[in-house]
């Protein structure tokens, strides 16, 4: 995937001649997003976009591309410098400008890392734009993912945290990599409210992992489609579940989508499951 840009002086510098440039334009070999900015064809739309208003992909935009959990992106989310001035949002009448800013979230604030002739900001100033642009849960949740996929390690925490507004230092000590998934981590934060004893990844001999073990006794599963629609897949979940029981355990499984867009109706579900044990 592509995503560095070449200025004019870059393209020169390795060769080129101001008709060679002109050319593979025209061939489309290179594509000319805005003033002194150059692509190569292959370079993914989200970067051009985002190198075309003015800036590089950052935030919801770049992390879903790369595939790290965000709850929602609904925009374009760009860095641009704090120097800069001169936008784009759509060549032609003020309707068209207005339609396409509200789709693009500009994201001014200074980079931890510096970028580069890249199309995108590093990883670590995406996360410190995904706390801004999200609510906590879901941001722990992006957090929790980048750490889980290799992105960032731990010892990069302290420095995401830093460059943020004090007020979320408190969401830091919540941060788990362990966490497979982002709904999972909108489950233990949950579970956490409702003030449970928290396992992850939990190990059964001759069962298998789970996601979640509560209070002890309580074994939560959260399933996705990718894993769990077939036939077999749904099989095989009940057998655990059937020998999970043996053990003296409950089970209680959560499809992604409820978890994420019904958050209100799981946490119901959990509360009710742990209250009604503890009395």
């Amino acid at each position: 995937m592509t995503s560095e840009f070449s200025t004019r002086s870059d393209l020169l510098r390795d060769g080129a001649t101001r008709r060679s440039i002109q050319a593979a334009v025209r061939r489309g070999e290179l594509i000319h997003v805005r003033r002194d900015r150059y692509l190569r064809a292959d370079t993914h739309e989200q970067f051009a976009r985002a190198v075309r208003v003015g800036g590089r992909l950052t935030c919801l935009s770049l992390l879903a591309l790369l595939g790290v959990f965000v709850l929602d992106n609904r925009r374009l989310h760009v860095h641009v410098d704090p120097s800069s001035s001169r936008l784009r949002f759509a060549r032609k009448g003020k309707t068209r400008f207005d339609s396409a800013r509200k789709r693009v979230r500009v994201h001014w604030t200074s980079l931890i890392e510096v970028a580069g002739s890249s199309c995108a900001v590093q990883v670590l100033d995406a996360l410190a734009h995904a706390v801004l642009c999200q609510t906590p849960r879901a941001a722990i949740a992006t957090i929790d993912s980048a750490l889980h996929q290799g992105f960032i390690v731990e010892s990069q925490l302290a420095e995401l945290f830093a460059a943020l507004p004090a007020r979320f230092r408190s969401l830091l000590p919540l941060i788990d990599g362990r966490a497979e998934s982002g709904p999972e981590s909108l489950v233990r934060i949950m579970a956490r409210m409702l003030g449970c004893d928290i396992r992850l990844q939990v190990e059964f001999d001759g069962i298998g992992r789970v996601d979640l073990v509560l209070d002890g006794w309580l074994v939560v599963e959260c399933d996705s489609k990718q894993f769990h629609a077939s036939w077999e897949a749904q099989v095989r979940d009940r057998e655990r579940d059937l020998a999970l029981a043996a053990l003296g355990y409950s089970t209680v499984r959560f499809t992604a989508a409820m978890i994420m867009y019904r958050p209100d109706e799981v946490f119901a579900a959990l509360r009710g499951l742990i209250q009604s044990r503890r009395r």
